[in-house]
């Protein structure tokens, strides 16, 4: 009787979603730990903001999410908090992760002419995360809005986003440096075969600057000043022209402001650390890596995604450390919300590269 019950819950569920993926569009999100990316199927990558939101404590109303939340960031008055909801590419506030993918979908339906249907979602998470936090992000995305929740793993949504042949017998590995995480991945036949999720990605290179600047210059920063440094003259590799930038803060010892002139030189010894721990992992998954899959990764190469991939010459260095070849994807920033866009227009040829989870486990 329970096989006969679920056998018809089963066939409900798909004609449903045919009906109504006719008066929907699907929604793929990349939820991450500094920017949440949402594509919509059939319009591309639609919002890009971030994952930042603004409380104020007294009323605990939402005042600002995305954008002009991350305005107020080390700007607001004691009662107000300008945070992010999520801490290492998983949920660490439910209630606010909640209501910004809430303010995100209603923000689509408004972009899209389908809004009298719940879309399906599509959501990237890191790799190795628990039966809880699985259960946090479909609850959180429900709530906010969705018919159905699905969840694909970071490094396969970016390895699709990155046209690789994740189907194949083949092997293919990823290494995508976010904000919260770093991915690292060997993929084939549409499953990961090896793969490891670290802490230590852009957001810990931030606070290894922040933390320099202190130690260096007695000098205090902020995480945005941090940021904009390592962007600006951050790299892994010496730079032919030396390149230098006027850093403004606060005088630890005099407590007034501030301004040093810092240099590559420092900055790559600042974060030095964090990118030894990113390519010792590397180098980890390639032991760990089936002889036969590495040799198709040596002719393919690794492909470089995520926005802590764009510090300059990282893609060297790891080419250097590993002897093998190491190509920078067109537009990483995007590579995981460009993946889950793919996997939406054919979700059910693909139903094979979905996390299946005691939350949602995908139908056959």
């Amino acid at each position: 009787m329970k096989k006969i019950i679920t056998f018809f819950k089963n066939i409900h569920k798909k004609l449903s979603g045919k009906f109504f993926g006719n008066l929907s569009k699907d929604i793929g999100i990349d939820l991450g730990t500094a920017n949440t990316l949402v594509y919509l199927s059939g319009s591309g990558i639609i919002i890009n903001e971030p994952s930042v939101v603004a409380i104020n404590n007294k009323t605990d109303q939402i005042l600002a999410i995305g954008k002009e939340a991350r305005k107020m960031v080390g700007k607001t008055p004691a009662h107000i908090v300008a945070t992010r909801p999520l801490n290492d590419g998983v949920i660490s506030d439910f209630e606010v992760t909640e209501k910004m993918l809430k303010y995100f979908i209603d923000k689509v339906k408004k972009k899209s002419s389908s809004v009298f249907v719940r879309p399906r979602v599509l959501i990237g998470i890191p790799s190795g995360v628990t039966e809880v936090e699985k259960r946090a992000v479909i609850d959180a995305a429900i709530n906010a809005g969705a018919r159905e929740a699905y969840l694909i793993d970071e490094p396969m949504a970016a390895s699709i986003g990155a046209r690789l042949p994740v189907t194949d017998a083949g092997g293919n590995m990823i290494v995508d440096i976010g904000g919260g995480t770093s991915e690292i991945a060997v993929i084939s036949l549409g499953g990961i075969v090896v793969a490891r999720s670290l802490r230590t990605a852009g957001d810990e290179m931030n606070e290894d600057i922040i933390r320099y600047m202190r130690d260096e210059f007695n000098l205090l920063v902020g995480e945005r000043t941090a940021e904009e440094i390592k962007i600006l003259i951050g790299s892994a590799f010496p730079q032919k022209k030396e390149l230098t930038m006027d850093v403004r803060g606060r005088d630890l010892v005099t407590g007034l402001p501030k301004k040093v002139k810092v240099t590559d030189v420092h900055i790559r010894e600042a974060i030095s650390r964090s990118i030894r721990v990113i390519i010792n992992s590397i180098k980890t998954i390639i032991e760990e890596t089936p002889p036969e899959l590495l040799a198709d990764i040596m002719q393919r190469g690794i492909i470089l995604a995520g926005g802590g991939g764009l510090v300059r010459d990282l893609s060297k260095l790891i080419a250097s450390e590993t002897e093998i070849p190491v190509v920078m994807m067109d537009d990483p920033l995007t590579a995981v919300a460009r993946g889950t866009g793919i996997v939406l227009e054919d979700l059910e040829n693909l139903q094979e590269v979905l996390v299946e989870n005691e939350a949602n486990i995908p139908l056959k």
